[in-house]
């Protein structure tokens, strides 16, 4: 893990942007949690929920990590800031991977959608909505600096 910020830290350093940074973290969190969730869905033959579940919480670990030390260099303890990020990552979860599912679904009255793509768009959809709603709950509750005057 130590490597990873340590390379992300060095060539990525002019980039101060926490969003940006965040991004950056995304990018690799989001491959491996789609690449798992796919994986679980389509060759394990689990349910959507357990696959969604499953890729997300081992994406979640990288990004309690990286986004504390890397996207927000936030000086937040383990103590305070890994029970509210978890609290984030779990509504972000279900209320995003809820709200795809049920657009899938409504989408599906117009345009006869198969099981297979409703649910990879579904996991899709529900992964950009989680990852908007994530940034804005880590950096406005999870990793908020506190300012001293």
């Amino acid at each position: 893990m130590s490597f990873i910020i340590w390379t992300l830290d060095r060539y990525l350093k002019p980039t101060t942007n926490s969003l940006v940074r965040f991004l950056l973290v995304g990018v690799v969190n989001t491959f491996i949690g789609l690449v798992l969730m796919f994986f679980l869905l389509n060759v394990a033959g689990l349910s959507y929920w357990t696959s969604t579940f499953t890729g997300n919480a081992i994406g979640a670990c990288f990004s309690f990590l990286l986004n504390r030390t890397f996207t927000f260099k936030s000086n937040v303890s383990f103590h305070k800031g890994l029970p509210r990020f978890f609290v984030i990552i779990l509504i972000c979860y279900f209320s995003a991977y809820f709200c795809s599912e049920k657009l899938l679904e409504w989408t599906n009255q117009f345009y006869l959608l198969s099981t297979y793509t409703k649910e990879n768009a579904s996991i899709l959809l529900g992964s950009t909505l989680y990852s908007m709603s994530n940034y804005l709950g880590q950096k406005y509750f999870v990793f908020k600096s506190i300012k001293t005057a």
